[in-house]
This record gives structure tokens, C-alpha cells and sequence, in this order.
């Protein structure tokens, strides 16, 4: 055989390959360490183009606005300024409303706890003393009746209370280790706003490298692709936050109708928490009925009545529609995506795999319709409501039996002269 170039690259890659597949199947722990250092330094690149790309829906919008700015660095770089200013204002606004509720909340509970436990054991006394067959079963089985249940209370209150000072411990570490994340932060940021700001150079620079590597038809195929998944995830990211603002004005307003406490804690953090699809509002109302269980229990459990009918309304009418829409996927769809990216990665696979799905649909759809086209099938049949289609197999068997029929006629008629002559 002619050993030419392209053969002799053939082999050369084949070789190789099986040189790095040996390595990875035999190496998987220094593969591990090697991938955990190359994220450790990326990371920051990543979480910046992450950043960029969610901030660069809001800085479209905003850059449309100002189109009366002539100079295009000039109108970029406003743009850039105004989203980072509304990101900025947001967080100050989300942090204006939840700190000093929940620093009034934890504040209120401590001092409500032993009134709580209280109230807790005269309920549950007037309740036995309706029941005298449950107070018997519980004398007779149980030390019930010499239980100090003042000291239980007690014990309760300073365990609930050292928990809660245990969280804040928690939370303070926490802050001492953000804090030493601060130069992966400003490395985010300028990283993400240099994204922003040189977009459309940087989308350049990566066609000409697609394009001097792969086929033109591939390439043409490839960025045809890239732009749906900028377009689908673009809206799904709007699409979310407007679905979480509905939520929240949808829990505030329902609970200033009934009276309920800690409004705006409750709805400003179901909201934050309505980010995450479907799930992300239990988190919400787990908190809020928390709360609420302290002042009075009664008043959590109609809570969580409440939030069962609106998170029913918001998973099977407002979701599926606001950001179904936003992203041309079905409802049906989006659940399925949501259900399936959350056991594969969390929270982060449903805020991954709504959009990736919506693109595979796309894709999908796309191919089945060229393939309908190619084979030419007819139109009524692709209806809500096609036809009535006739078996081909009952067809195929009838004309099997016609020509078995003429078949024996044929063969009696030529019998039927050779006995008329004998």
C-alpha cells in the first residue's frame, strides 16, 4: 500500500489518540488533579464570561435606547455603565428589603420562642384533656405525667437559640471566606465588562479560527446553531427574571389581602428564589412559613395553603407560557427539562437544560420537517385530524387471495378441455 501524507497523518492521529486514551484510562487521578487546577485558574474567566453574558440582555435593550448617540464606543460604553448601575441598584434594593426584616425576624423569634413553646404546651394539654383515652394510654406507657416540661422548654429555647447563633457563626465565616475571593471577583468583573465591551470583535476572532479549521457547509451549520443557542438562552434569561417579579408581586399582594406578616421578606426572597425553575420557590415558602409558625401557626398552615394555589398557577399557567414562550418550548417540555436537569446537576442543570433543550428541539423540528418534505408526505395526513387510513396490510392480503383465486380458475379452465376430450 501507498504510504502518501494523508495516510501517514491517519495513522500519526490514530496512534496518538490511542497513546492519550491509554494515559486518561490509566492516569484518572493525576487527569482529576490536573482538571481541578486548570478550573482553578480559569474559573474566574469562566464566572466573567458567564456574567457577561447574562448582563449583555439588559445592555442590548439599554444600548437600543440610546441609538441617538452616533458614536458607537460612546453608545457601548453608556450601556455598559447603565447595566452595571440597574445590576448594582437591584442588589442594593434586594439587600435594603431583606436585611433589616431579617434581622427584625430573627430578633422577633428569639423573644417569641419561649411564648411559642408556651402557647405550644397549653394547646397540647387542652388537647389531652379532651382526649382522656390518649392522657390514660400515655400514663400508662410513658413517664408523661413526671416530665418537667418546664425544664424541657427551657432546653429547647436555649437549643433553638444556640442554633441560631451557631448560623450566624456560619454565616460570618462565610463572609471571611468571600472576602478572600475578592481578586477572583474583580478579575470576574473586569473580565466580563472587557466581553461586553469588545463583543463583536471577539465573535470575529472566533469565526475566522472556525472557519480556516472546518468545512465552509459545516461552519455555515455551526453558526447558525451558535446564534439559535444566543437567541433561546438570551430570552430564557429575561424570561425568568419576568416570571420571578410576577411570583413575588403575586405573593405580596395575595398576603396584604389576608393580613399576613413579614410581606416583604417573604416575597422578596420567593422572587430571588424563583430564579431557580420550579423548585425555587418551595425554598421560599419553607422560609416564609417559618417565620410565620412563630407568630402563629395557624396563620403559616393558611401560608401554605395559599402557596399551593399559587404555585399551581404559576407551574401550569404562568411558567410554562411566559418562559415557554420566551424560548419556544412547550410547557409539557420546559417540566420535563426541569425534572431531568435537576437529577442530573442540580440547580444548575435546570437553569441549564430548559434553553439546551429548546435548542434540541428546534433542531428536531427543523430535521423532521426536511425530512417530511424530501419524502413528500401528504400534508392531511400530518393534521390534528387526519383521515381514515386503510390497512395496507389488509390490502396487500386481499390482493394476495385474488390472485390465489384466479390462479386456481386459471388452472380449471385449463383442465376442463382435456376431460371433454377423453
Amino acid at each position: 500500500m501507498e504510504l502518501n501524507k494523508k495516510t501517514l497523518r491517519r495513522i500519526f492521529l490514530g496512534a496518538a489518540g490511542l497513546v492519550v486514551l491509554y494515559w486518561l484510562l490509566h492516569e484518572t487521578e493525576r487527569l482529576t488533579n490536573l482538571l481541578y487546577t486548570g478550573w482553578s485558574i480559569l474559573a474566574p474567566f469562566f464566572v466573567g464570561a458567564a456574567v457577561a453574558f447574562i448582563l449583555n440582555v439588559p445592555m442590548r435593550a439599554i444600548e437600543r435606547r440610546l441609538s441617538r448617540i452616533k458614536k458607537p464606543k460612546l453608545r457601548r460604553a453608556l450601556a455598559i455603565l447603565l447595566t452595571v448601575v440597574c445590576v448594582i441598584l437591584v442588589l442594593i434594593g434586594v439587600v435594603y428589603l431583606l436585611v433589616p426584616q431579617l434581622v427584625d425576624t430573627m430578633e422577633s423569634l428569639i423573644a417569641t420562642l419561649p411564648g411559642f413553646f408556651q402557647r405550644l404546651q397549653t394547646q397540647f394539654n387542652d388537647y389531652l384533656n379532651d382526649n382522656p383515652e390518649l392522657l390514660k394510654w400515655l400514663t400508662e406507657n410513658t413517664d408523661f405525667t413526671t416530665m418537667n416540661w418546664s425544664e424541657l422548654i427551657q432546653k429547647a429555647v436555649s437549643w433553638v437559640s444556640n442554633g441560631l447563633g451557631t448560623i450566624m457563626d456560619g454565616a460570618l465565616n462565610a463572609i471571611v471566606r468571600l472576602s478572600a475571593g475578592i481578586f477572583n471577583a474583580v478579575m470576574s468583573t473586569v473580565f466580563a465588562i472587557y466581553c461586553l465591551a469588545r463583543k463583536e470583535i471577539l465573535a470575529r476572532q472566533g469565526r475566522r479560527i472556525l472557519y480556516s479549521v472546518l468545512p465552509e457547509r459545516i461552519c455555515d451549520e455551526i453558526v447558525r446553531i451558535l446564534r439559535m443557542t444566543n437567541s433561546v438562552f438570551s430570552n430564557f434569561i429575561s424570561g425568568q427574571c419576568l416570571e420571578a417579579v410576577i411570583l413575588g408581586c403575586m405573593f405580596a399582594v395575595s398576603m396584604a389581602i389576608f393580613r399576613m406578616p413579614y410581606i416583604p421578606l417573604v416575597s422578596v426572597t420567593i422572587s430571588v428564589m424563583a430564579l431557580v425553575p420550579i423548585i425555587g420557590a418551595f425554598v421560599g415558602c419553607f422560609v416564609g412559613a417559618f417565620f410565620i409558625m412563630v407568630q402563629d401557626p395557624v396563620l403559616a398552615f393558611w401560608f401554605v395553603i395559599m402557596f399551593l394555589i399559587l404555585q399551581q398557577v404559576e407551574g401550569n399557567m404562568i411558567y410554562p407560557r411566559v418562559v415557554g414562550t420566551s424560548i419556544g418550548l412547550p410547557g409539557m417540555w420546559v417540566l420535563v427539562a426541569v425534572a431531568v436537569g435537576g437529577d442530573l446537576m442540580g440547580i444548575g442543570g435546570m437553569l441549564l437544560m430548559i434553553p439546551l433543550t429548546s435548542v434540541l428541539y428546534a433542531l428536531a423540528r427543523e430535521f423532521t420537517n426536511k425530512r417530511i418534505a424530501e419524502r413528500g408526505i401528504d400534508g392531511d395526513k400530518l393534521r390534528d385530524h387526519p383521515p381514515e387510513l386503510k390497512s395496507g396490510f389488509k390490502e396487500k392480503r386481499k390482493r394476495s387471495r385474488e390472485k390465489r383465486l384466479l390462479k386456481r380458475l386459471g388452472k380449471k379452465n385449463n383442465d376442463t378441455p382435456q376431460d371433454e376430450t377423453t
